[in-house]
């Protein structure tokens, strides 16, 4: 049964979701601003986490808020954590691979999140100790062994160009064995499809709380593994951790042997 908070998270995410599918056949007609080198934002982007704190606090008035567009307000012992559009490159290409993403975390771990997927409808959601589901079906990562034949994903953002070797050194090794590698361009996304089995694991640097809560509780909560490159713990999920940092999630044991094989190709030993 959905948690109380998960159906107040539900409602914005899809008023969000609302928000962007009206305005994603008038693409050139939007503002965007480059928030830093390749990191772009749009008005949209904006309008999106106007609507998911409208809906959030109007259930939860004293709650607290950090959103990627808007920053951090308000104190207390839970936090929403907002990604209003995780994939914007792609929602401002058209190209159809965007999400909202959606947490409630407290002391830094994700208690609950919500992943909507706008255009294919397509809703992810996750308590903590209550399992993942995907429109109300159960969800679980894949129980492949090891990184032979596996389906990994990663993500190429901005802020880590100057690390870009590394990771491609990473990429060379690791497609020795791998099947394939794929860049999707949404990690909310990216970490979602971990948890349903449609990815065998994930990989990238330099992602945020915003990018990550729902997610890694997603991975968690399909039976998955989440760390950092080194195999440590991702450390808090609100206002402390908004410095990006790596991540690896993945079923318990081809999570191992990525983080591994990451730490073997030296990418890990950049940050």
């Amino acid at each position: 049964m959905q948690k109380p908070a998960v159906t107040i998270m539900v409602k914005a995410a899809r008023a969000a979701g609302n928000v962007l599918l009206r305005h994603m056949h008038r693409l050139d007609a939007l503002n965007v601003v480059e928030k830093e080198r390749l990191d772009y934002a749009s008005e949209v982007d904006g309008l999106a986490e106007a609507e998911i704190v409208k809906e959030l606090k109007r259930a939860m008035p004293d709650c607290a808020i950090l959103g990627e567009e808007t920053g951090a307000s308000g104190r207390g012992r839970q936090t929403f954590v907002i990604d209003p559009l995780d994939g914007t490159s792609n929602y401002l290409h058209g190209f159809p691979h965007w999400c909202v993403s959606i947490a409630l975390v407290e002391n830094g771990e994700p208690q609950h999140g919500v992943i909507f997927d706008p255009l294919r409808n397509e809703l992810f959601t996750a308590s903590k100790g209550a399992g993942a589901v995907l429109n109300d079906k159960r969800i679980r990562v894949t129980e492949r062994k090891d990184l032979a034949g596996a389906m990994l994903v990663t993500g190429f953002p901005p802020r880590e160009r100057e690390r870009v070797g590394a990771h491609l050194d990473c990429i060379r090794e690791l497609l020795r064995d791998a099947e394939d590698i794929r860049r999707t361009g949404s990690a909310a996304l990216d970490l979602a499809y971990v948890a349903a089995g449609r990815a065998d694991a994930y990989f990238e640097a330099g992602v945020k709380p915003w990018d990550i809560a729902a997610g890694v509780l997603l991975v968690r909560e399909a039976g998955g593994r989440v760390t950092d490159f080194r195999g440590a713990s991702t450390g808090p999920m609100d206002h402390r951790g908004v410095i990006g940092r790596q991540l690896v999630a993945g079923n318990l044991k081809v999570s191992e042997v990525l983080q591994k094989a990451i730490v073997n190709s030296g990418y890990a030993a950049v940050f």
